[in-house]
C-alpha cells in the first residue's frame, strides 16, 4: 500500500498521518493506541533507504508516538520537525529518539498542544517551493534568468538558472548541479548561499557580474523531489548513473546536450552536489569525491586547500577528509550501473576543475547542519571558486 496513492491513515479520533503534499513519503504499517508503526516508502529504490516525510493533523492532547522497524531511518540530530507547513524547520535532537528495549525498532514521540498541522521528516526538506520562495527575492534582477532546461516524464518543468556576467561574452563559465538523487536536500540550501554571493552587492559579487556566468540545475530529478521518492538506487538505474551513450532518463540527456553548447571552451569549472549516506565514515563531514583523473585531482586537492583556508562560516571543512579514487566506497564497482555526473563533467574539453562534493544531512564535524549553515557554507564556497577560476597561475 503505497503512501502516494493512499495519502491519509485515520483515527476514530481524527487523528490523520498524510503525505498528500510535495515531498510525502511514508508508509504506516499498524497501529497500537498512540504508537503508528511506520516505514520509508522505497517505491523504485533498490535496497533500503531512508527519506521518509509525513504531517500529522487532528492531534491536539495527544502524545503520539512513532515507531520504525527493523533499519533506523533517524538521522543523528533525531527527526527534523516543523509547524508552520514546511517552511521553517528544526532538529528535534538525537535524545528524541529511543530504541526499543531489545528489539530492532527506534521511536519518537511528540505531544501535540493544539490542532496545528506538524511535519516529519529524516532530513529538512528543500522543495520548489521553497526554491520559488528563494527567488522572489530577485525578481527583476537583470544578473539572473530562469529558463526551462526539459519537461520531465510526468510534465513538470526542469528549470535552470543562468547567473552572473549574462551580457556579453564572460570571462569564465561554472556549472553547478544538484539533487540527482531527489531526497538530498542539503545541497540546495547550499545552492542558496552561492546564489545570494553572486548576486551580493559586493566586490565578489560585482566581479562575478563582471567575468562569470554561472549555470546552476537545482533539481536534476524534478519528478523524484515533488513525489517524495527516494531517488537514490533507481531501478534500472538512478539519474547519476546515466550519463551514458544512451541516457533514459529526460534530464540527463537535456543536460549532455545543453552544457557543452552553452559552455563554449570557456566552461573551467563544474561541480555536482550531494548528501552521503546516513550516518558514520564518510558520512559526517564535507568532502570532495575523485575520480581516475590523477590531474584533475590534484587541482580538487588545490582548491580544497584554498576552501579549509577560507571557511567563514559554523560548517567546518577539511581537504584531508576528501575522498579520492579507490578509497572506501569510491571505486569502480560502484559506477557499474553507469557512469556519474561528476565522471561526464571530468569530459568536458577545457574544463579544469569537475567534482562531486558530499555534504552532510545534519552534522559535520560536530556542526549542526541546517538551512542557515549550509547557505553560510555555500557563501564559503562561492568565494572560493571565484578565488579560484580567477587566480592568475594554477
Amino acid at each position: 500500500m503505497a503512501g502516494w496513492l493512499f495519502p491519509f491513515w485515520m483515527m476514530a479520533s481524527d487523528v490523520k498521518i498524510d503525505t498528500g503534499y510535495p515531498g510525502g513519503n511514508i508508509i504506516v504499517e499498524k497501529r497500537d493506541g498512540d504508537t503508528f508503526f511506520i516505514k520509508p516508502e522505497l517505491r523504485d529504490t533498490r535496497g533500503w533507504w531512508f527519506y521518509w516525510n509525513f504531517r500529522v493533523t487532528g492531534a491536539a492532547g495527544r502524545t503520539l508516538t512513532f515507531c520504525f522497524t527493523n533499519q533506523n531511518p533517524i538521522g543523528v540530530r533525531g527527526p527534523a520537525m516543523s509547524t508552520d507547513c514546511g517552511i521553517k524547520w528544526r532538529w528535534m535532537g538525537a535524545g528524541a529518539v529511543r530504541q526499543v528495549s531489545g528489539q530492532k525498532a527506534w521511536e519518537f514521540s511528540h505531544k501535540f498542544t493544539d490542532d496545528q498541522e506538524v511535519r516529519f521528516s529524516y532530513e529538512i526538506p528543500y522543495l520548489e517551493a521553497d526554491f520559488n520562495r528563494f527567488l522572489e527575492r530577485y525578481r527583476g534582477n537583470n544578473a539572473v534568468m530562469i529558463e526551462e532546461l526539459c519537461k520531465t516524464d510526468k510534465g513538470r518543468k526542469v528549470e535552470y538558472l543562468r547567473l552572473g556576467k549574462l551580457t556579453g561574452d564572460p570571462k569564465y563559465r561554472v556549472l553547478l548541479t544538484a539533487r540527482h538523487h531527489a531526497c538530498e536536500s542539503v545541497p540546495s540550501y547550499t545552492l542558496e548561499g552561492v546564489m545570494e554571493e553572486i548576486l551580493a552587492d559586493s566586490a565578489d559579487g560585482k566581479v562575478w557580474r563582471e567575468q562569470v556566468e554561472v549555470m546552476i540545475i537545482p533539481f536534476v530529478d524534478k519528478d523524484g523531489v515533488e513525489e517524495g521518492d527516494q531517488g537514490k538506487n533507481r531501478q534500472p538505474h538512478d539519474h547519476n548513473r546515466d550519463y551514458n551513450e544512451k541516457s533514459i532518463h529526460a534530464e540527463v540527456t537535456a543536460i549532455m546536450e545543453k552544457v557543452p553548447v552553452w559552455g563554449k571552451g570557456k566552461l573551467m569549472f563544474a561541480m555536482d552536489m550531494h548528501c552521503p549516506y546516513i550516518r558514520g565514515d564518510y558520512n559526517e563531514h564535507i568532502y570532495f569525491v575523485g575520480g581516475s583523473d590523477s590531474v584533475i585531482w590534484e587541482r580538487v586537492m588545490d582548491f580544497s586547500s584554498m576552501l579549509e583556508a577560507g571557511i567563514t562560516g559554523s560548517l567546518p571543512y577539511r581537504a584531508s577528509g576528501n575522498l579520492p579514487f579507490g578509497k572506501g566506497w569510491n571505486t569502480g564497482g560502484n559506477y557499474k550501473q553507469g557512469k556519474n555526473c561528476a565522471s561526464w563533467m571530468r569530459e568536458i574539453p577545457g574544463i579544469r576543475f569537475a567534482s562531486g562534493i558530499e555534504i552532510p544531512y545534519a552534522n559535520t564535524q560536530g556542526a549542526e547542519v541546517n538551512a542557515a549553515t549550509a547557505r553560510a557554507f555555500g557563501h564559503d564556497l562561492a568565494r572560493t571558486i571565484l578565488k579560484y577560476i580567477t587566480a592568475e597561475k594554477r
